[in-house]
């Protein structure tokens, strides 16, 4: 039973990865010369992250990244790929240190949804402030790099991170078993 769930669980990442990638490709909100837009792209990692946790989670997030990187992702450095794709989406996986399940009040569990969403798109934000620091400083002009880089991409991590929450809470309050975890027996 144990390798069943598993690989139920490595199907569902696989399956959600690529919704992700097809949630990415589709967005009317590419206005970003450099990079970055407002996808519906954290949806499916998060909702991987609270259903099996924090590793199905990472693991969606990175093949994401990956998978996002040979379709087409900009790529200026090694790093800077790593940073902007792989590391960022699997950063999203961390969503899965909460834990919904059932017979918990609804409101405590919105409440847990909003801290798994705001925790994982902050430091999926860190990671593209740091590419943004080290890789495209440039286009700082007379600014500081640092407060370039803060606000460049709080421009499409802010909505996306609130499209997130809202998107998750909506699903939680209409399905909430789509997003319980799912234990593992055996």
């Amino acid at each position: 039973m144990r390798q069943g769930q598993r690989l139920v669980s490595m199907v569902e990442v696989a399956i959600m990865a690529a919704i992700a990638i097809v949630f990415n490709h589709l967005t009317p909100f590419q206005l970003w010369p450099n990079g970055g837009s407002i996808t519906l792209s954290m949806v499916p990692i998060v909702a991987v992250a609270f259903r099996r946790g924090v590793k199905p989670g990472l693991m969606c997030g990175l093949l994401t990244g990956a998978l996002l990187i040979a379709l087409g992702g900009t790529v200026v450095h090694p790093v800077q790929a790593a940073l902007d794709y792989p590391i960022a989406f699997a950063a999203v996986g961390l969503a899965g240190w909460v834990r919904l399940s059932e017979g918990r009040s609804r409101q405590r569990q919105l409440w847990l949804i909003g801290l798994g969403v705001l925790v994982a798109g902050g430091i999926r934000y860190l990671a593209h402030v740091a590419s943004g620091v080290v890789f495209f400083s440039e286009y700082a002009g007379n600014q500081p790099v640092l407060l370039y880089s803060l606000g460049y991409n709080a421009t499409f991590m802010v909505p996306e991170v609130l499209i997130t929450l809202a998107v998750c809470g909506g699903v939680y309050w209409t399905a909430p078993q789509l997003l319980w975890r799912r234990e593992r027996r055996g």
